[in-house]
């Protein structure tokens, strides 16, 4: 079988990029091992997590919030096995949602382990043991990624256990250790604090999500200790024994002081590395970095083979399912004899705790870093009509714009719906507009997003209206 592209991989970053090159009218097919189409980001990943995010903070608005609306309980459970069986339900239709692209855009799907024999054919060896092999005129490397490991600590997915594990529990848990205070280990820790765990994060860095500005880091642990979450910043984990149903995780302190937690499940969240494992790359000459496994590709994401490029996680950058995507749809364009291009400043990041967190572009560390001069406008949620009514205080938006030129460099937001919002900042920074230019558009009222015309309008000579 003979293709003008062969995906292998059908995360976000593969399945865009296998539909995109269909549209552009390339005979295309797409290789995934598992059985269900979607990769991590649908099946143990983005789509699942939100799921239960959900659910869990309608419980606990249900259990703290509702009477501050008027609205009695009584009894009110967690059936968390219907909470699991929901996330299933939206996971299956968001599979069978790919599935159905694919017959539509016409891209035939092979099933098993591809691997390179040579740089245009890719051997696809099924569950039951059998090989076919398929040719391309260009390849896409999609395979993303998975959870990170500490060497000296064993997971058994049981007790120690990564995301996937956590996803899959059958059991809420009544004392969560969670190791790493970033993004994926928030959001799920935040899940089952809601649910009633106790859930304690132990951070080897001086604060929670610390690849974001410093300001959401700090206000998002004020939120999540209220929550009931307790911290344990600057300090190293040494090691986790399980000892029946019971986990014992080791850790120093700042001080080098030596210090244990004991919980029936440890998580352990420090990030995520490339997946790169049985691809073949070394038989047609492809190296990956050690630290990471990452690929290396050149501008136009094509690697040192000619015809064979590579996206997503499997490559430099945030590992972010919106970045993949975009990544696939700039690869089948190249291919296509396009010229699309992306900004990288320009791709958001989300947290997806309650209230939210989200950013796009520099950072206040980032520009003091590099000597810009800028200025700083921010507004809290708890100045927000539209906030205050839904009773969603907590948080703020902060933009940074140039000193200079006024032009919007980064914005930074913790509060309501936050991952939606940061929309109108990544546009705005899209057209280069400057802090003035959103803080004299009209913003609806009350909403939300007026906090963010609010934001820029105190970047503007300090004009915000409601605070």
């Amino acid at each position: 079988m003979q293709y003008d592209v062969i995906v292998i991989g059908s995360g976000p970053g593969g399945y865009v990029a296998a539909i995109r090159c269909a549209q552009l009218g390339l005979k295309t097919a797409i290789v995934e091992k598992y059985n269900t189409l979607g990769g991590t980001c649908l099946n143990v990943g983005c789509i699942p997590s939100k799921a239960l995010l959900d659910s869990s903070e309608h419980y606990h608005n249900a259990a703290h919030a509702f009477k501050t609306h008027g609205i009695n309980l009584e009894n009110l459970s967690i059936d968390f096995g219907q909470m699991v069986k929901r996330k299933k339900e939206v996971v299956d239709a968001n599979t069978s949602g790919i599935s159905y692209l694919m017959k539509k855009n016409k891209i035939d799907t092979h099933f098993g382990v591809g691997s390179f024999k040579d740089k245009n054919t890719i051997t696809v060896k099924k569950a039951d043991g059998t090989e076919t092999e398929i040719t391309g005129k260009n390849v896409i490397i999609a395979t993303g990624s998975k959870p990170s490991a500490l060497p000296f600590l064993k997971i058994d997915k049981k007790r120690i256990i990564t995301s996937t594990e956590a996803l899959n529990l059958t059991e809420v848990p009544k004392h969560l250790v969670l190791i790493g205070g970033g993004v994926i280990g928030l959001e799920l820790g935040s899940v089952y604090a809601r649910l009633g765990a106790k859930v304690s994060v132990i951070e080897f860095m001086d604060g929670i999500i610390p690849t974001m500005d410093k300001a959401l880091g700090r206000e998002l642990q004020k939120v999540l200790t209220k929550l009931g979450m307790e911290f344990y910043l600057g300090h190293k984990v040494t090691g986790a024994t399980v000892t029946g149903d019971e986990v014992t995780v080791t850790f120093d302190t700042p001080r080098g002081e030596k210090k244990e937690l004991k919980g029936d499940y440890c998580l352990v969240a420090v990030g995520r590395v490339a997946y790169t494992d049985g691809l073949g790359l070394d038989k047609i000459g492809i190296t990956v970095e050690e630290r990471g496994r990452k690929i290396t590709v050149n501008d136009h994401l094509e690697t040192s083979v000619k015809g064979v490029y590579a996206i997503g996680d499997v490559i430099k950058g945030a590992m972010l399912a919106h970045k993949a995507e975009d990544e696939g749809t700039l690869v089948a364009e190249q291919i296509a004899g396009q010229k699309p291009h992306i900004d990288y400043n320009l791709i958001p990041g989300v947290v997806y705790t309650w209230p939210e967190v989200a950013a796009v572009g520099q950072t206040e560390e980032q520009l003091k870093a590099a000597g810009v001069k800028y200025k700083t406008g921010s507004f809290p949620f708890k100045a927000s009509g539209r906030a205050r009514a839904s009773g969603d205080l907590d948080g703020f938006v902060k933009v940074l714009a140039d000193a200079a030129t006024d032009e919007i460099l980064g914005v930074h937001m913790i509060g309501p719906r936050a991952a939606d919002m940061i929309a109108e900042a990544v546009v705005a920074m899209e057209y280069r507009a400057s802090a003035e230019d959103i803080s004299r558009m009209s913003h609806a009222h009350p909403t939300y997003t007026e906090a963010m015309r609010e934001a820029c309008l105190a970047a503007t000579e300090n004009r915000a209206i409601h605070i």
